[in-house]
C-alpha cells in the first residue's frame, strides 16, 4: 500500500493531511524519514509518526522445509498431520506454502509469512524450474523423454504441459525437470505410458536445493541471498 494512503486510513488524517505530515518530515519508515506519499508500505515495515508508532512491524519469515510423507501440504487438515505440525515456531498460523506437494511426495517446500514472495514463486508465469527424483513401478523407456519435450495434453484442463526434461537415471529412477505445476502433474504425465509412479522426492525450486544434510521433518530459515533468488 502507498504511504500516503496507508496515512489517510487513519480516521484522523485525510489526504491532504497525509500528504502535509509527509511534506514536514515527521513519518518514519524503518526509522528512515520518508516524505514521498507513493513510497509502498508492507506489513512487516515499522512506521512513526513522530514519537506514536503507527505501526510495528514484524519480521518476514521464510523456511526451508524437507516434507516427509504422510504429511499434508495444507495449514490445517481433519484427516492427516500437515507440514505447519513439523514446526517449532511462534504465530505458525499467520505462515503459508509456497507451493504444494502431495501426501506421499517428499522433498523441498517453502513456507513464508510472505504473499509477495509466495506469489512471485507459485505464479505460472514466473516459471521456477522444479526439479524431482522419480521412482516407477515399470521400466522408462526413452521415448518418454521426447513425449516429455514435446508436452502432454491433459484433456481435463484442455491445456498441453509445458515442456519438460527427463534424464533417466536408472531403469525404474529418472530425475524430471518442470516449468509449472499442475494438479498431480508428475503422476499424469508417468500414467500417459501406464506407469505407476511409486516414489516422488522434489529437489529444487530454481536456483534452490533442498539441503542435503537435512533428513525428514527437518527446516530451517532461508538466507537473504536465497530470498533474493525470488
Amino acid at each position: 500500500m502507498r504511504l500516503d494512503r496507508f496515512l489517510s486510513n487513519f480516521p484522523e488524517f485525510n489526504r491532504l493531511d497525509a500528504r502535509l505530515l509527509l511534506a514536514a518530515g515527521r513519518v518514519r519508515v524503518d526509522g528512515e524519514r520518508v516524505t514521498d506519499g507513493r513510497c509502498d508500505i508492507r506489513e512487516f515495515q515499522r512506521v512513526e509518526l513522530d514519537q506514536r508508532v503507527l505501526q510495528a512491524g514484524k519480521p518476514a519469515r521464510y523456511i526451508m522445509l524437507y516434507k516427509p510423507s504422510g504429511h499434508v501440504s495444507a495449514t490445517e487438515h481433519p484427516d492427516h498431520p500437515t507440514v505447519l505440525d513439523l514446526l517449532d515456531e511462534p504465530d505458525k498460523h499467520e505462515l503459508h506454502l509456497g507451493g504444494r506437494l502431495d501426501l506421499t511426495t517428499t522433498g523441498l517446500l517453502l513456507i513464508t509469512n510472505d504473499g509477495q514472495w509466495s506469489r512471485r514463486l507459485t505464479l505460472p508465469g514466473s516459471k521456477q524450474p522444479k526439479v524431482y527424483l522419480v521412482e516407477t513401478a515399470d521400466p522408462i523407456a526413452d521415448e518418454y523423454v521426447e513425449t516429455f519435450a514435446r508436452g502432454l495434453y491433459f484433456a481435463f484442463e484442455d491445456l498441453t504441459t509445458l515442456p519438460a526434461q527427463l534424464e533417466i537415471l536408472d531403469t525404474r529412477k529418472a530425475r524430471l525437470t518442470l516449468h509449472e505445476g499442475r494438479y498431480h502433474q508428475v503422476k499424469r504425465m508417468f500414467g500417459h505410458f501406464r506407469n505407476r509412479v511409486t516414489s516422488l522426492h522434489r529437489e529444487s525450486i530454481g536456483p534452490l536445493e533442498l539441503d542435503p544434510w537435512m533428513q525428514p521433518g527437518d527446516y530451517r530459515s532461508l538466507t537473504e541471498a536465497e530470498v533474493a533468488c525470488f
